[in-house]
Formats: C-alpha cells, sequence, structure tokens
C-alpha cells in the first residue's frame, strides 16, 4: 500500500434528493405495515408522518398515551422487524 488517502467528497444536491426519494419509497412500502402494527394511526397520522421517524414516534406518543423511551422502543423493534433504516 502506498500510503496516499483518497479525499472523500461530500454529497452533492443529487445525492441528497436522490436518498429523500428512496426514504420516501420506502416509507410507501411499509405505511401498511405501521398502520397494521399501530392501528391508532389515521391516514392523516400517516400523511403528517411521511417517513420521518421523530413524527411516528410523537404520533405513536400521542395516540396511545405512551411515554416518548416505550415509543422509541416500539418503533426500534419495528424497524428490526421489518429491517427498515430511515
Amino acid at each position: 500500500m502506498s500510503g496516499t488517502k483518497r479525499a472523500v467528497n461530500p454529497p452533492n444536491d443529487e445525492d441528497v434528493i436522490m436518498n429523500k426519494d428512496e426514504i420516501g419509497g420506502n416509507w410507501k412500502q411499509l405505511k401498511g405495515k405501521a398502520k397494521e402494527q399501530w392501528g391508532k394511526l389515521t391516514d392523516d397520522d400517516m400523511t403528517v408522518i411521511e417517513g420521518k421517524r421523530d413524527q411516528l414516534v410523537g404520533k405513536i406518543q400521542e395516540r396511545y398515551g405512551y411515554e416518548k423511551d416505550q415509543a422509541e422502543k416500539e418503533v426500534s423493534d419495528w424497524e428490526h422487524k421489518n429491517d427498515y433504516r430511515w
């Protein structure tokens, strides 16, 4: 090995847009599973959540009366079960 280091280029706007699109696509696929898991979530809730983890946690707290830690654990468990990454 030569010991030279390669520069890492920061993501450009196109990369960021693509990542947001990928996240949105994944969310659309898993939205039904989220509603199965948390049946009290409404279609309006799902529109607000729209792939944002913190919104999902907040809506679970709101609908189920959970403390933040409990809602976070449920979302974490659901993520692992469904192999979901935000």
